[in-house]
């Protein structure tokens, strides 16, 4: 196994503290080069992550996320269950004030996906 794949075996999603909590501002980040796999054929899907949060007392550690996000190269996932996982495991480890996870999917066999959740 070579170094950069036991990175991505071995991540976690790693919180700093906020040093601005009593500001509320937003951050964005954009992942563009996500992949996984389709459940039922096996073909890779491809999309864009996009990911907006106020933090309150933690902000994302943006080595960590990488790391997390290409965890799913290899995994057998619907677009909604993707999206769906990556938004709870960032609810839980950062307990912002708002968060919002936006999976678009690159178009195959002519149907586009775009899943949306936010709180």
């Amino acid at each position: 196994m070579r170094y950069g794949e036991e990175e991505i075996e071995k991540a976690q999603l790693e919180v700093w503290p906020n040093n601005h909590p009593e500001n509320d501002y937003s951050i964005s980040i954009e992942f563009p080069e996500f992949t996984c796999k389709c459940p039922r054929s096996g073909y890779p899907d491809f999309a864009t992550i996009k990911i907006e949060y106020v933090p309150d007392k933690y902000v994302i550690e943006l080595k960590s996320l990488k790391l997390f996000l290409n965890k799913y190269r290899d995994r057998y996932i619907s677009h909604e269950d993707a999206t769906n996982e990556i938004f709870n495991a960032l609810k839980e480890a950062l307990k912002p004030k708002h968060l919002e996870v936006v999976g678009d999917f690159t178009p195959r066999g002519n149907v586009k996906t775009v899943i949306r959740i936010a709180f």
